[in-house]
């Protein structure tokens, strides 16, 4: 299948995980990527990856909060691709998991700002371009954490991505007319190395528990997430727009 054919994407977060799973993914389906993240030589491997299985794809290193990191995105989607169809606004952290009387405001501004504002100013940047090719599709990785469930130590990392939520439904209602779709996907657990799950010291127990919290009772692999944003990336998601996703085994409805 060649779901992206002739489409260019933009990819943030794509070092590992969730990114690096949808930025394969979109590349096999016939998408040119542009793949950011800070570790610039994980995501020069991930190019090398897609260029040996016949893709196309560069990157742009640096961090979300910096408006020229997506700047220099956009650039090269246009620049090297020739336009902006796509853009899989997924970079995030979850920051130190401490009650809300433990949490130091700096600690609260690092995780609004990487988490919400370096999407805001990735959209912000690429709608434009988007608009520019006659419209185009982005896609927010949120989560169920603020939307459907409270877990402690969360502060933080729930209200920024209950506001990227907000963010989101805002631009199909100023841009949708003009053919710009946007749509967030609520992923549940995901074995991803930022998983506490997979955290130095974490234990056997914590799997379990985390695996439990969900109707299927396990987490998901990336590449399950991934398969979701391809389709609200893809036009067999046309009519899909303004929609708050949920990719999570059943972690919101689970009470076994």
């Amino acid at each position: 299948m060649n779901m992206l054919k002739d489409k260019v994407a933009i990819v943030t977060g794509a070092s590992s995980g969730i990114g690096r799973a949808t930025a394969l993914l979109f590349a096999r389906e016939g998408a040119k990527v542009v793949v950011t993240a800070r570790r610039r030589q994980m995501l020069e491997a991930l190019v090398e990856e897609i260029a040996a299985a016949g893709g196309e794809a560069c990157a742009v290193d640096g961090d979300v909060r910096q408006e020229a990191l997506h700047d220099a995105a956009v650039e090269a989607a246009v620049g090297r691709f020739g336009g902006l169809d796509i853009a899989f606004n997924n970079a995030g952290i979850v920051g130190d998991l401490v009650s809300l009387d433990q949490l130091s405001a700096d600690a609260w501004r690092t995780i609004l700002d990487i988490n919400l504002t370096g999407a805001f100013l990735g959209a912000r940047r690429q709608v434009p371009a988007m608009l520019a090719r006659g419209g185009g599709s982005l896609i927010f990785t949120s989560t169920f954490v603020g939307h459907t469930v409270g877990m402690p130590g969360m502060s933080a990392y729930a209200a920024s991505k209950a506001g990227m939520v907000g963010l989101m439904k805002v631009i199909p209602a100023e841009f949708g007319p003009k053919g710009v779709r946007a749509n967030a996907i609520l992923p549940g657990g995901t074995d991803t190395p930022a998983a506490i799950t997979n955290a130095p010291d974490a234990k056997p127990e914590l799997l379990a528990f985390v695996e439990g919290l969900h109707a299927l009772k396990r987490m998901a692999q990336p590449e399950e997430i991934a398969r979701c944003v391809l389709h609200l990336a893809s036009d067999a998601a046309s009519f899909v727009t303004g929609a708050a996703v949920l990719v999570d085994g059943g972690v919101s409805i689970s009470r076994t």
